[in-house]
Formats: C-alpha cells, sequence, structure tokens
C-alpha cells in the first residue's frame, strides 16, 4: 500500500487556515485521494487540559505549557486507535491544523526555543511532514478579523504576541529550512487565491 502523505498548515491566529484545510480536503477527495483533517492540540486527555489553558479555565506556567504540548503531539501521532502515524501509513493523507512549528513559534516567546524543539524532537523524527504550509498575514490583520469573528479571545491573542509568534516562525523556518518542506503563502488575498496557490503546491510537488 503507498504511504499518505502529512500536510500541515501553520500561521498566526486568524491566518484563515481551517477554511483553506477544508478546500484543500475538498480538492483531494474531487480527485479520489482519501483524506482526513485533524487539529492540534488535539480534544483527548492531554489536549482537552490545553484547551482549557488557552480559554483561560485554567492557568499553567509556560514550561508546562510547553510539555503537555508536546505530550498531546505524540498522542496525536501515536495513538493506536485514530493516530495520524497509522492513518499515513495507511494510504490516508492527513491534513493537520498546526503542528510542532507552533510549539516554536508560540512556546519559544517564553520558554528557551532549544528545550522546545528538543523536547518535539521525537515527534519530528517518528513523522516528519511532507509539506508545512504557512499563511502568512500580520498580526494587526489577524487581530482585526479575530475581533470581527469571536466574542473571546484566547491567550495568545493579542498583537504584541501574534507578531513576537510570527517573528517567532520565521526564525524556525530559517532554522528548519534544511530538514523541512516549508511553503509560505500570502494570506492578504480572497480566499479564492490563497486555495489557488495552495492546491497548486500540493498537487503538483505533494501528491
Amino acid at each position: 500500500m503507498e504511504r499518505g502523505k502529512f500536510i500541515v498548515f501553520e500561521g498566526i491566529d486568524g491566518s484563515g487556515k481551517s477554511t483553506q484545510i477544508n478546500l484543500l480536503a475538498e480538492a483531494l477527495k474531487k480527485r479520489s485521494i482519501s483524506c482526513r483533517t485533524t487539529l492540534e492540540p488535539t480534544f483527548g486527555m492531554v489536549g482537552s487540559v490545553l484547551h482549557d489553558i488557552l480559554s483561560g479555565k485554567m492557568s499553567a506556567d509556560p514550561k508546562v505549557v510547553a510539555s503537555l504540548f508536546v505530550a498531546d503531539r505524540l498522542d496525536h501521532i501515536l495513538n493506536q486507535t485514530d493516530g495520524v502515524l497509522k492513518s499515513v501509513e495507511n494510504g490516508e493523507t492527513v491534513i493537520c491544523d498546526r503542528y510542532y512549528f507552533s510549539s516554536y513559534a508560540y512556546q519559544s516567546v517564553e520558554v528557551p526555543r532549544d528545550w522546545v524543539v528538543s523536547a518535539n524532537r521525537m515527534a519530528a523524527e517518528t513523522l516528519r511532514p511532507d509539506a508545512t504550509i504557512f499563511i502568512d498575514i500580520s498580526a494587526e490583520t489577524a487581530m482585526n478579523r479575530i475581533s470581527k469573528n469571536r466574542e473571546n479571545t484566547e491567550l495568545y491573542e493579542t498583537k504584541e504576541r501574534l507578531s513576537a509568534v510570527r517573528e517567532g516562525y520565521f526564525s524556525a523556518f530559517e532554522l528548519m529550512k534544511d530538514e523541512e518542506r516549508i511553503f509560505v503563502v500570502d494570506g492578504n488575498r480572497s480566499i479564492d487565491e490563497i486555495a489557488e496557490e495552495i492546491q497548486k503546491i500540493v498537487f503538483e510537488k505533494i501528491c
């Protein structure tokens, strides 16, 4: 059986990842490519705690948060019931909303990046994405979208924090450029224009 692909979408909050993930999944299915979508943090045992922390229902030290993301990520890919690795090995293409680059960018604002990278090494060595697609928008654009579309903001959703996170992404991309397949897409265009570029990348270079 031919191995499926693992495609990861990254971007600061409000970048439009969810919309583009759904459009790509539809495009894959139209080509009779078996696929499923997933996200991090998950809604599993560890991921549910992370969602409570991000929404402000619970509080935790940044080091604890970074560690929880690592644990949730490993369960996400290695879970024997519905783990991403099992799906990919069974020929299914998996599209994931966030993976370890999110930790490099978000957690490294408060936790040393070297530690974050080291802690995520097992995930990277177990399942490296066939492509990481980063939808790039400014922190100001992100906050405008978030304020229009949500009643409540999450832990990282401030202009200053998102600006630091965006810089963290590009710093991590430069650091990992020889190990990872990273595609940066301009997110300041129409939904259709962004989708067209993403699907061109996927169908010409990945699938």
